[in-house]
């Protein structure tokens, strides 16, 4: 297939790009570098994959990419550790809510007058924020009460989206939801400001990268947000990829949603302690909570049942693994100034 893919020079989306051209699709990316500044890809190089520097809220522009692609993969979005949900309440919003407008618009539009099949929506498992049941299954996101956080409520607005346009236009979508996508990638993002976590200034705020820069840093006590208590899925971003892959190429997904994860639960505590291990090796662990935000979710499990029973889908990666690939990166990028 021949596939557009908003924010192709994102964190997700660089794994998503590789994954489809590795398996034999043809991938058109749009990104307007707004996230981390201009990057280079392996792939880039690579003659069934053709990148355009825009704005994805250019629907004119989107009209022109979109028009011979079978499929859309939506991923633009600004998106960020969990300091920008309280920095950027009102931007993450309104500037996503633009992206998601204009993505649909082009997809409405070529799925009209040409070719497209099927667009696919990168969702979040923040849809869930205020659930109490677990492990989470799809459909939950209609039972449960609304996000509280903006970013959360914006995710489950794309998903609406989806519902809109096949209701009143017959759209094909499939609505897919990563959690907590650990790779390598995470660069320092120009749209959010520093925030310092003990002695050390942290240029993400995901939970990963972030930890991972203050034990390279040699933070000693280990500064955490929180108890440290609260539970997630660190999936490895290219078992994201082939998530998203199979959801593109299955005619089992249409009209469908999936939570994309991998089925290991993992605390915070047992992360740190994890990467303080692999860092300071024979050194005790010793860490100091400090006060969380806001939107700090206790508890995200989701149940995965469904993308293995329909999509034949199972993260295999495990989060040692995901680690040693994502610790030496993170060191480089210390050295360059990347973080």
């Amino acid at each position: 297939m021949k596939i557009l893919v908003t924010g192709s020079a994102g964190f997700v989306g660089g794994y998503l790009v590789e994954e489809l051209l590795n398996h034999g699709h043809e991938v058109v990316g749009i990104d307007n570098y707004s996230k981390y500044g201009k990057v280079e890809k392996s792939y880039d190089s690579n003659p069934s994959y053709r990148f355009v520097e825009g704005d994805v809220k250019n629907v004119d522009l989107l009209k022109e990419l979109i028009s011979d692609c079978d499929q859309m993969a939506a991923i633009a979005a600004i998106i960020g550790g969990i300091s920008m949900f309280h920095e950027l309440a009102y931007d993450l919003i309104a500037e996503n809510e633009r992206i998601t407008a204009a993505s649909f618009d082009a997809a409405l539009w070529a799925f009209k007058h040409k070719k497209l099949k099927k667009i696919n929506v990168l969702s979040s498992s923040m849809v869930f924020e205020s659930t109490s049941t677990y492990p989470t299954p799809e459909g939950e996101q209609l039972k449960c009460p609304p996000p509280l956080s903006t970013y959360g409520f914006q995710k489950l607005a794309c998903e609406y989206f989806a519902k809109g346009a096949h209701e009143q236009y017959g759209l094909p979508y499939t609505i897919i939801r990563p959690f907590n996508a650990v790779g390598i990638g995470e660069k320092r993002a120009k749209v959010e400001r520093e925030i310092l976590s003990g002695n050390v200034k942290l240029a993400m705020s995901h939970v990963v990268p972030d930890i991972v820069q203050k034990v390279l840093k040699g933070q000693d006590p280990l500064h955490i947000l929180g108890s440290g208590n609260q539970i997630r899925h660190y999936t490895y971003a290219g078992d994201l990829a082939k998530g998203i892959r199979l959801c593109i190429e299955s005619e089992k997904s249409i009209n469908d949603d999936f939570n994309i994860s991998t089925a290991q639960s993992t605390t915070v505590i047992e992360l740190s302690e994890m990467i303080w291990n692999k860092i300071n090796i024979g050194k005790p662990f010793r860490y100091v909570s400090d006060e969380p935000f806001q939107y700090d979710v206790q508890k995200r499990v989701p149940n995965v049942e469904k993308a293995k029973r329909i999509l034949g889908f199972e993260a295999t990666t495990t989060l040692s693994e995901s680690l040693d690939e994502v610790i030496p990166w993170i060191a480089d990028q210390i050295k360059i100034g990347g973080i």
